[in-house]
């Protein structure tokens, strides 16, 4: 089992995709978050009820909040593939003000050991609900939800912690 990503601990270094107004683009981890104030929140799946209807939305509603905190770029990632996630931005209105982050086979997930099996639920390996804070790629906060939670991740919780 991977050891679950704590505060001070180094981002892993990989290649992701992220969804992009152009398509799938691939972006590194030092890329994302070198240098840069970086808030990520992670949801188990796009379209998922809590996802969908207060996970992603309170993140797009306080944008300007996580600015003036300095926080450089939010990223909402999920065990999906770009494509999806893609959509998923388009339905939740997401324009540019959110890096929408697809772990298509979750290997970030669980480099962060931050998986969450679901394969029972017809759902697969997916991400837990999370939250952290990264600063120049290095963990400064990180908040887990308890198993069906949604309190510690989301916006207001984050933005308390900035």
């Amino acid at each position: 089992m991977t050891q679950t990503i704590q505060v001070g601990s180094d981002i892993p270094s990989m290649k992701l995709m992220t969804a992009t107004a152009d398509g799938p683009k691939e972006v590194t981890t030092e890329e994302l978050f070198g240098g840069k104030k970086v808030v990520v929140f992670a949801v188990p799946g796009a379209f998922t009820p809590t996802c969908s209807a207060k996970h992603l939305p309170g993140f797009v509603q306080h944008t300007a909040e996580f600015a003036e905190k300095g926080v450089d770029t939010l990223v909402c990632m999920a065990v999906n593939d770009p494509f999806v996630m893609k959509a998923w931005a388009k339905d939740q209105n997401v324009d540019d003000k959110i890096v929408m982050l697809a772990d298509g086979s979750g290997m970030f997930t669980k480099a962060l050991g931050l998986e969450l099996d679901l394969t029972a639920r017809g759902l697969g390996v997916r991400s837990q609900r999370f939250a952290m804070i990264v600063e120049n790629g290095k963990v400064t906060s990180l908040m887990i939800e308890a198993p069906g939670g949604f309190d510690v991740s989301r916006a207001e919780a984050v933005l308390a912690e900035l």
